[in-house]
C-alpha cells in the first residue's frame, strides 16, 4: 500500500508539472498570438476553436486537481511527511480550478459566441492575461508543492 501512495504523489506532481507547462504555454504563445489579431478576427479564432482549448485544458485541469486532492488525502492518512506540501498542492490547485468558475468560464464564452463588442476585446484580452498569469503562478506553487513532498520521504 505504501508504493500505491508513493505512486499517487509521483503521478501527482508529473500531472502537476504537465498543467503548469500548458499554463505557461498558453501564455506565452497562445495569448500573446490572440493579442496581435485584430479583434474582429480573433472572435472567429476563438469561436472555432475555443471548444478544442476547453477539450485539452478542461479534463488536464482536473486530472492534475484531482490527483492533488488523491495525493494530499493519501499523504494525510498515512501521515506522510510530505503531507502539507501535499495539502499545499492541493489547496493551490483549488484556487486555479475556481479561477473557471470565477472568471474564465463567462469570458471564453463571451469570446466563444461572439457576444463580446468588438471595440473591447482588447481590454478583455488583457483582463483575460492577468487572470491567466494569476492562475499561471498559483499552478508553478502547486508544481512546487507537490515537488516538496516528494522530498520528504520517511
Amino acid at each position: 500500500m505504501n508504493n500505491s501512495f508513493e505512486f499517487i504523489r509521483f503521478l501527482c506532481t508529473g500531472a502537476l508539472g504537465v498543467f503548469a507547462g500548458a499554463m505557461l504555454t498558453e501564455g506565452l504563445v497562445l495569448v500573446p498570438y490572440w493579442r496581435l489579431l485584430p479583434p474582429a478576427e480573433f472572435l472567429t479564432w476563438y469561436a472555432a476553436n475555443g471548444q478544442r482549448l476547453l477539450g485539452y485544458f478542461g479534463p488536464l485541469t482536473w486530472l492534475a486537481g484531482l490527483l492533488a486532492i488523491a495525493a494530499a488525502l493519501v499523504s494525510l492518512w498515512q501521515s506522510h511527511p510530505g503531507r502539507w506540501p501535499a495539502l499545499l498542492a492541493a489547496v493551490l490547485m483549488f484556487a486555479v480550478v475556481s479561477t473557471f468558475y470565477l472568471y474564465f468560464r463567462n469570458a471564453n464564452a463571451s469570446f466563444a459566441t461572439a457576444s463580446l463588442p468588438v471595440e473591447k476585446v482588447a481590454g478583455e484580452l488583457k483582463r483575460w492575461a492577468g487572470w491567466h498569469w494569476w492562475r499561471t503562478c498559483l499552478s508553478f506553487l502547486a508544481l512546487a508543492a507537490g515537488l516538496m513532498s516528494l522530498g520528504r520521504i520517511k
